[in-house]
């Protein structure tokens, strides 16, 4: 697989002249923040920058964001042409999203939530109602189990609407948060940085081929996905 040979280096599942396909890494902003630190954004830039020997700016449309702690399958857009016709997937909700998730407590064997998600912007903390209030938004997802220990559930997630932190705040509100999830479970004992929730699988329509597209980034490995083979 190649990379971006930056720092941190980013793994690239596809690439054209209209998409960037990479696998983030946990612990990675998706775009620069106040802190300055390393994110996806520039650090994809630089890679074609530097690849295809452009001139000044280089144009990348970051279409869609995974939060810091989240790993796995990211879509940029390299022309504007991409850029606005993928954002226009995701308000009609056609892309498809599929997450992995590791949960506390032994969740059902499949089920859909709905709750209404209202994120409060002076805390970035997202509140989840099991009915309407005021303006928050109605958020949906399916999930089936795939492994399951005393413990735990690997959880496969299909994400039906986009919202912030969505799927950590309906877990955490069916009583299933997700392992190392600060902000809305318990805290890991051992001072975990990220949490199990991984980005395996996006289906959309290329934006000029008009063809299916199916991305997969690899199962997760390493702690604490290596509770469970699969």
């Amino acid at each position: 697989m190649d990379t971006t040979k930056t720092t941190p280096n980013i793994p690239i599942i596809y690439e054209d002249n209209h998409l960037l396909v990479i696998d983030k890494p946990s612990g990675l902003l998706s775009q620069e923040d106040h802190t300055g630190e390393p994110d996806v954004l520039n650090l994809c830039k630089q890679y074609i920058k530097k690849k295809y020997n452009k001139p000044g700016d280089v144009f990348l449309g970051l279409v869609h964001r995974l939060d810091r702690p989240v790993s796995g399958v990211m879509v940029l857009a390299r022309t504007s042409k991409a850029a606005s016709r993928l954002s226009y997937q995701i308000r009609k909700r056609t892309i498809n999203k599929t997450y992995w998730a590791l949960v506390e407590g032994q969740a059902p064997v499949f089920g859909e939530f709905v709750h209404f998600l209202k994120k409060d912007s002076r805390t970035n903390v997202v509140k989840a109602y099991k009915s309407p209030k005021g303006d928050a938004k109605e958020s949906r997802l399916k999930f089936i189990s795939i492994k399951q220990s005393a413990k735990f559930t690997v959880v496969e997630v299909d994400l039906i609407t986009g919202r912030p932190h969505q799927i950590r705040v309906q877990f955490a509100k069916e009583g299933h948060p997700l392992w190392g999830d600060h902000k809305y479970g318990n805290p890991d004992k051992r001072g975990n940085q990220n949490i199990a929730l991984r980005s395996v699988k996006m289906e959309l329509e290329h934006p000029t081929k008009k063809e299916l597209m199916i991305f997969k980034a690899p199962k997760p490995k390493g702690r604490p996905w290596n509770m469970f083979e699969y």
